[in-house]
């Protein structure tokens, strides 16, 4: 079921700043009086916490959540759990990209939730009940994908699962069924067109109208929305979200990054260099509370994304708006030479020319300093152009090497692409 309306949705985004405020202060108010003192994660960890709070300056007050915080020993489920676990129906695990997997369980509240703020980035993708959607990934624990597909239900549209099936299975499906609209990652995009121009596949002859990206950077990095959008013929709108927090971020129809979905969401921005407040355009770190999910809170999540938000984009949203979408990791940024680079920096760069088909980053230490080596499937076999670029466009000198086409893993959830060895001992 979704809890609210397209022009509720518009009218939550046109709030003006003290408006926002006050509806993020009653909001977590609510969810304080709900989950405490029954979450003994959070009444332990805000024992000290005089409720109600008066204004949102007092949330600085109280401790960050970690993603290891939420990690116990001994048993499977996150820490921060209300209720008992025969209360909750749905059952998730984050990918481990980042350490190990956590398993997160939802409540069927929480379930509508999620669904219902899934309806903003399925607005700017204008998912309507005469589209035929197709879900590109395997359904397994991964949560992401489970809330699109009910979330498209409830829409109307009709879903069309493709869990099980190889990708040149997928695309005779994508014809046979005249599908409009596609969710999957923006890795699995470029790999269904790659294997579209092998197996001499027309993918812009189909009905394909947009693809709803997530998972990874992507949607939001130029080069990577104009291979996808060239390839398909069909609109990109990218997505943001996390098991442990929700589908806390959308696209803008222009492609140039992500709005936080604020009336669910209270997003802080500690600065990288300061761990102040960051001003406009300044590179932050995203720290989340949601709002309407009880079964499972975070307060001050710390989601170890980098980002650089901005509250002066024009139009009628003014929801804070992150320019690039997610630019990359805390714990990925590079420093080589004493030049921050993120591994999506990277990638906007070799995506930019097409003959590379597949890419790979390693990064080392090399005593105190940070190293890269970039693996390309190169069909041109020109490393040099790409030195040059990376020369041009970063200042740095970065080895590159050329390796066959084919060799590099190629992936339909969460590309793994940059390999971090500067922890290995």
């Amino acid at each position: 079921m979704i809890l609210t309306t397209p022009d509720e949705r518009r009218r939550l985004e046109a709030l003006d700043a003290t408006s926002l405020a006050r509806l993020q202060l009653e909001r977590l108010n609510r969810l304080l009086g709900t989950i405490l003192p029954g979450n003994g994660f959070y009444a332990a960890k805000l024992a000290r916490l005089s409720r109600p709070l008066t204004s949102l300056e007092q949330l600085a007050d109280l401790p960050f959540t970690s993603k290891a915080e939420l990690q116990q020993r001994g048993t499977d489920w996150a820490t921060n759990l209300t209720y008992p676990v025969e209360t909750y129906v749905r059952c998730h695990r984050t990918s481990g990209s980042h350490g190990r997997p956590l398993t997160i369980l939802d409540t069927p509240a929480d379930w509508e939730w999620w669904l219902d703020v899934w309806q903003f980035p399925l607005d700017v993708a204008d998912l309507s009940a005469t589209d035929r959607t197709f879900m590109a990934f395997s359904y397994g624990p991964y949560i992401g994908f489970w809330t699109a597909h009910d979330a498209s239900i409830a829409r109307g549209a009709l879903v069309v699962p493709g869990g099980g099936l190889r990708t040149p299975a997928r695309l005779d499906l994508l014809r046979t069924l005249g599908v409009t609209a596609v969710f999957c990652t923006p890795s699995y995009a470029l790999h269904m067109a790659e294997i579209a121009v092998e197996q001499g596949f027309d993918l812009a002859a189909l009905p394909v109208r947009c693809l709803i990206v997530a998972g990874e950077p992507g949607g939001s990095v130029p080069a990577i929305r104009q291979r996808i959008e060239t390839a398909w013929d069909a609109r990109v709108v990218d997505h943001a979200g996390a098991t442990e927090i929700g589908p806390w971020g959308y696209g803008d129809r222009e492609g140039r990054g992500l709005y936080v979905v604020e009336s669910e969401f209270i997003a802080e921005f500690p600065a990288l260099d300061t761990g102040q407040p960051a001003g406009d355009g300044q590179l932050a770190e995203l720290v989340l509370t949601t709002l309407g999910r009880a079964g499972s809170p975070v307060i001050r999540y710390r989601t170890g994304d980098v980002v650089r938000p901005t509250w002066q984009k024009p139009g009628d949203n003014r929801f804070v708006f992150l320019e690039g979408g997610v630019l990359g990791r805390t714990d990925d940024m590079l420093v080589i030479r004493g030049v921050n680079v993120f591994p999506s920096a990277i990638e906007q760069i070799l995506r930019g020319f097409p003959e590379i088909a597949e890419y790979r980053v390693t990064a080392r230490k090399a005593g105190e300093l940070d190293a890269l080596t970039v693996e390309i499937e190169d069909r041109r076999g020109q490393p040099e152009r790409v030195v040059a670029e990376f020369r041009l466009r970063l200042g740095l000198t970065v080895e590159v090497r050329c390796v066959p086409v084919g060799s590099l893993p190629r992936f339909e959830g969460k590309g793994a692409r940059f390999v971090d060895q500067r922890k290995v001992s």
